[in-house]
């Protein structure tokens, strides 16, 4: 099933809505197999958290052509949706649970294009992504290089991606950049012809304006003598970050059985002080020449970032009004306390003629607070059900 750059949260994604997943997904998640056949597909995802939170709906439409006998472009383009509640930073209030909520309401449109050709032993592709919101624009681009060996065996995978944004921040107010750049090696090797190991290793650096426009900090401050008011003020992260991940994937198909199984592990880590790992399973049913049910579970935990603080006046740490990177940095985002999540689901792929293929999917997410200080109410629940349809010629 083609996948489009997506609105909903993964496993531990900031909410705001950007072009950098379409900017740096080719770089990131290149194909490694043929390349895609002709063909014209749409999709239609809703991301609904429960308790009347957000509420994401995504519609997503991507053309595939070639152009003679070695080039071939890829075009899509996104629209993103967005309406609810969800958490400010500000703790809850004294004897309740409930974090406080802010409502949210945005729309981002987005386009994303691709040129690749195939060489003799390599294929090289460039690509290009932009997208729009009321208080945020991002430029996105991407190129890769794969490169066959020892008979088609190994594949080496080369990528580099790069983002330049502009976020608009109210407390300036003003817009302010961001820039990101990753590059990413990669092997593959087919061990037999029913099986295939693949490593990943990204390396990446985003500078600049690397604030939560939207999220606080409360802290009691004096106004008088033993007198204290909590007051808000806007989150302070350093200007920079850089992020390490390796990925481990291996892929098994059991012919007797007409299935296969997807298997990988992935290790993060990065200057915020977070390190994560996500491991996910995936099976592959066939049901005769037509119909595939494909089951899955993705795990994932992660450790806080060193400045995140759920109440900051547990910090001796004195707020500043307007964010300097330098410090003292503090944020009370809960996507980044230590907290785990599950995502599990069923997809399901018929391909009802040899031009149309149609899938639908269903997933559940949750998230679970680790550090015993959180509430859980600053965590998310969430149902994503989407239905794709994609015509080939």
């Amino acid at each position: 099933m083609t996948r489009f750059p997506s609105a909903r949260p993964g496993s531990a994604p900031p909410l705001r809505l950007t072009a950098a997943l379409a900017g740096i997904a080719l770089a990131l998640a290149p194909p490694r197999a043929a390349r895609a056949e002709d063909s014209l597909a749409y999709e239609y995802e809703n991301y609904q958290e429960s308790g009347g939170r957000i509420d994401v709906r995504t519609q997503g439409t991507q053309a595939d052509q070639d152009l003679g006998t070695d080039l071939h472009v890829t075009v899509g383009g996104v629209i993103d949706t967005i309406a609810g509640a969800t958490p400010t930073g500000q703790p809850a209030p004294a004897g309740s649970g409930q974090v406080v909520l802010s409502e949210l309401h945005d729309r981002r449109q987005a386009w994303n294009a691709d040129l690749s050709d195939q060489l003799p032993r390599v294929s090289v592709s460039a690509g290009f992504a932009r997208s729009l919101e009321h208080d945020y624009v991002s430029n996105g681009w991407s190129v890769n290089t794969l490169t066959t060996f020892n008979q088609k065996n190994t594949t080496l995978l080369v990528g580099a991606a790069g983002t330049d944004d502009h976020v608009e921040v109210f407390f300036l107010p003003e817009w302010l950049g961001k820039r990101s750049g990753d590059v990413i090696v990669g092997v593959t090797q087919l061990l037999d012809p029913l099986t295939a190991v693949s490593l990943d290793v990204t390396q990446a650096r985003v500078t600049g304006m690397l604030n939560e426009p939207y999220k606080l900090v409360q802290k009691d401050i004096a106004v008088l003598t033993g007198v204290f008011l909590p007051e808000t003020f806007s989150e302070n992260r350093p200007d920079q970050r850089n992020r390490s991940t390796a990925l481990l994937s291996l892929d098994r198909a059991f012919p007797r059985w007409h299935g296969s199984v997807e298997a990988s592990y992935r290790f993060y880590r990065d200057s915020f002080g977070i390190n994560a790992q996500t491991a996910a399973l995936a099976w592959f049913q066939k049901f005769g020449a037509k119909f595939i049910l494909q089951p899955g579970v993705r795990l994932y935990g992660q450790s806080a970032a060193d400045f995140y603080y759920y109440d900051l006046d547990a910090a001796a740490i004195v707020p500043t009004r307007i964010p300097v990177a330098a410090g003292p940095n503090y944020s009370s985002d809960a996507r980044l306390s230590a907290f785990t999540s599950v995502n599990y689901g069923m997809k399901a792929v018929w391909n009802a003629a040899d031009w149309l293929q149609l899938t639908a999917a269903l997933e559940r997410y949750a998230q679970h607070g680790t550090d015993g200080v959180t509430p859980q109410s600053a965590y998310y629940r969430a149902a994503i059900t989407s239905l794709a349809a994609k015509v080939s010629w």
